[in-house]
């Protein structure tokens, strides 16, 4: 048994648990390391020359706190130093060793999206919560959001990020990229990510997004005529499913009042309140872990630190549902 410092006993006699200690409890708990980093030991440094490599346990832990709370390579460092939540969490005693510097984190980093480890985690995450019966299949919530990109030129190349584009929503102008996400209509999982720049349509993305096994697809307006486009037509099973497709506000505002109008409303509530599932996973991506900008050029590193919060944000959401305390499967990556 590891001996307590004066720091865990004077940690442990605290009256009140933070929200930061609450998270990384359970997302410590909930993780399958083993298999984790199993998927990364193929790629990882081999130690035959030079020093000898930090653990790949100690680095994820790392990387993954970088993602989550929104942090730069010196931010996250510091963090940890100042932070016991994350001291704890990374199991680092400054008796015996120091935290990994921004360095080997940025070296790190590159690996996993080098070597795509990003959607190997997502894919593993959703096997698992199929193989759980956590994640129902049979419906597909189809939407996309929009995250913003920085639009200013002074920087070293006097131009904006070439993969980003701007698009007009809502009477205002944005720049940035696009999120498509598919997520499963029963649970609210995420089971499909894509990245496109943000003058792409919702609806040139959709079919990537429809599981092989899906009988419904919900979407809201931006996706009328889905059901109609080559990709979907040239499909035999795309084309036999129902598409729940919200109607457009105004086409319910002209309708008038009457039985088929209250109908009408009833059908679309009950639609949207099936689409609200989306929002969720969005609200936890954009708000929870704060990706709500993009933080590297290209649409390639963003696109893989998706895959890792969208992974982050289905453990999350099934700790919360209470998923997390029975008994899974073992976990095959």
């Amino acid at each position: 048994m590891k001996q307590q410092t004066f720091s865990d006993i004077e940690y442990s006699n605290r009256r009140k648990k933070t929200k930061r200690d609450e998270f990384l409890e359970i997302m410590n708990e909930i993780i399958p390391w083993d298999e984790w980093v199993a998927l990364i030991k193929p790629y990882y440094f081999d130690g035959r020359r030079g020093r000898p490599p930090i653990g790949i346990e100690k680095m994820l832990r790392m990387y993954l706190l970088q993602i989550w709370f929104t942090l730069s390579d010196e931010g996250v460092e510091d963090a940890i130093y100042d932070s016991y939540a994350m001291r704890k969490f990374m199991g680092i005693d400054f008796m015996a060793e120091q935290v990994p510097d921004a360095t080997t984190l940025l070296h790190f980093r590159r690996l996993i999206e080098e070597s795509g480890l990003g959607k190997a985690f997502f894919d593993a995450i959703n096997r698992c919560l199929t193989e759980c019966g956590h994640m129902m299949k049979g419906g597909t919530i189809v939407d996309a959001t929009l995250i913003s990109a920085p639009s200013s030129t002074k920087n070293a190349s006097g131009s904006r990020d070439p993969e980003m584009k701007q698009t007009k929503k809502g009477g205002q102008w944005y720049f940035g990229m696009k999120c498509h996400a598919g997520v499963d209509a029963g649970t609210g999982y995420i089971h499909s990510i894509e990245a496109t720049s943000a003058n792409v349509h919702d609806i040139s993305e959709a079919s990537k997004l429809i599981r092989p096994d899906d009988e419904v697809v919900y979407g809201d307006a931006g996706y009328l005529g889905l059901e109609k486009r080559p990709e979907i037509l040239e499909d035999e099973h795309k084309s036999q499913i129902d598409y729940r497709i919200s109607q457009r506000p105004g086409k319910r505002r002209s309708m008038a009042k009457g039985p088929v109008k209250y109908w009408n409303d009833r059908i679309e509530y009950q639609k949207a309140s099936v689409r609200a599932k989306v929002e969720h996973a969005f609200h936890i991506i954009k708000n929870t872990f704060g990706f709500n900008k993009v933080c590297y050029r290209g649409i390639a590193k963003n696109l893989n630190r998706l895959y890792m919060l969208a992974a982050s944000a289905n453990l999350l959401m099934c700790a919360r549902s209470g998923g997390w305390r029975k008994q899974p499967t073992p976990f095959r990556g």
